[in-house]
């Protein structure tokens, strides 16, 4: 397998310096699997190119007895040795690791230029073709070309393969193409030569910092590099949400929620909803309940208080914010009593999570407006489907109300990190769907001083399960 990097920049022998390689030198590398090789078969100053050549030893596969494909033969016929995979990335880690971390001793002052490059995969595997192979880097601002090789060149009616010589193209750091290189090569072909846990999510997320969570196939992504493992597919995702949050100074109320608390706090709104929501728990006679989405504990601190609770876990998706919940809740001066009834959790809503099963009710306190609408289908079977507590108590903005607040401009969401704001109909609408399809019944309950023509500011949906969902 065959990776060309190539640098257009005079002077373009610089790419030696940073790949820590002098380029009159030919270097061999023994790794676990075979052997690396560094060259560089052009130099010159307007134009560089270093190659990572990787032998891999067929032999010493078979004889670790790393199976393959399930069939008596994979240890012996297979593509490992000919194909960028795995196996490349632990070379890329391995042969140019000062680069791929961003150091440069000699030449510092490189490492965070971006130059015009150009990486070369004489073999890769697309397991998904080519629209998969442009889904992956074309979001990453590469210019992609791409050649599909037929499974046999002397036999044309034999069809295509699914190998390609793949050539990318940006102006950017070498660290960051490198980064691209070692998370995305695994991806495409979705097998790792090695055993994946726990460590490989913490590698993935400090690989894939500053771009990964932005990308729109992110979810592939993770699903792949983890090798189809679903609780750590889970995790990552779930801190990769974490990471989309923006930094604001602990114990501090963002720009985005002073303008949302300073709409709401003349009439007292979110006392009176977290009042509201509380009595609902209430009357639901529940004793274990789930507050999804709790932010810094604010009702939390409310179940917390009430005897009727006997287990309150809050979930969020950011650490830092349970990291001040936990703090403003005294977690850690709690008496053992006391303690034992709540428990903070990290997770997110968009992945099916065991922890959250068998409660008898959840609390979803303005969290759905804050998610992109195709990803509520995944939230409505997390919660209804597979967690399905016996009572749920949902609150969101109701939008028509937005026209009695004179300070939020026409048009504008009350939060400018909502997704959407919907209106008593399309609340219903979407409500009773849920509630059809889950096996809940569903009643309405405003939230706030109504007004006449326009309703509560908040609008409430209790739903409570009355026959099993379907199929279950």
């Amino acid at each position: 397998m065959l990776l060309t990097i190539t640098s257009t920049l005079p002077p373009a022998s610089d790419l030696g310096y940073l790949l820590h390689k002098r380029p009159d030198r030919f270097q061999s590398f023994d790794l676990g699997f075979g052997r690396a090789h560094a060259y560089f078969p052009e130099a010159a100053d307007d134009r560089c190119s270093a190659c990572l050549l990787l032998e891999v030893d067929a032999v010493s596969l078979v004889r670790g007895n790393r199976a393959d494909g399930g069939f008596a033969l994979g240890q012996y016929v297979n593509d490992r040795p000919y194909v960028a995979s795995s196996f490349l990335s632990v070379a890329i880690a391995q042969v140019f690791g000062s680069a791929l971390q961003g150091r440069c001793k000699d030449r510092p002052e490189l490492v965070g230029t971006p130059i015009p490059l150009e990486a070369r995969l004489d073999v890769l595997p697309v397991r998904g073709g080519e629209p998969f192979l442009r889904s992956l880097f074309e979001p990453l601002g590469y210019e992609v070309e791409a050649l599909r090789h037929g499974l046999d060149d002397r036999f044309p009616d034999w069809g295509d393969s699914p190998y390609f010589t793949v050539t990318i193209r940006r102006t950017i750091t070498l660290s960051a193409l490198l980064c691209h290189l070692y998370v995305l090569i695994p991806v495409f072909d979705a097998r790792k030569h090695y055993f994946v846990g726990e460590q490989e999510i913490d590698i993935l997320l400090a690989k894939g910092e500053g771009w990964l969570a932005q990308h729109p196939a992110k979810d592939e992504i993770a699903r792949r590099y983890l090798r189809f493992l679903p609780s750590l597919t889970r995790q990552a995702l779930s801190r990769l949400v974490a990471e989309e949050e923006p930094d604001e100074l602990e114990g501090e109320t963002s720009e985005k929620e002073k303008a949302e608390e300073t709409l709401e706090k003349a009439i007292g709104l979110n006392e009176q909803r977290l009042g509201t929501v509380l009595a609902a728990l209430r009357g639901s006679g529940a004793k274990r309940v789930l507050d999804l989405g709790c932010g810094e504990g604010k009702l939390t601190r409310l179940l917390l208080a009430d005897r009727q609770f006997d287990e309150v876990v809050g979930m969020d998706v950011s650490i830092r914010t349970l990291e001040i919940a936990a703090r403003r809740l005294k977690l850690d001066r709690l008496p053992d009593r006391q303690s034992r009834r709540v428990k903070l959790i990290h997770g997110s809503l968009m992945y099916r999570d065991k922890r959250l099963a068998g409660f008898d009710a959840a609390a979803v306190v303005e969290v759905i407006e804050h998610l992109d609408p195709p990803r509520l289908a995944a939230f409505e079977r997390v919660l209804f489907e597979f967690a399905k507590p016996r009572t749920v108590v949902l609150t969101t903005p109701n939008r028509e109300y937005n026209v009695v607040w004179e300070m939020l401009p026409a048009g504008k969401f009350r939060h400018a990190d909502h997704r959407f704001e919907w209106t008593r109909r399309e609340f219903r609408d979407w409500a009773e769907d849920i509630a059809a399809r889950f096996g809940y019944a569903v009643r309405f309950l405003p939230v706030g001083p109504e007004h006449a023509e326009y309703g509560s500011p908040t609008q409430m949906g209790v739903f409570e399960v009355s026959s099993p969902a379907p199929g279950v």
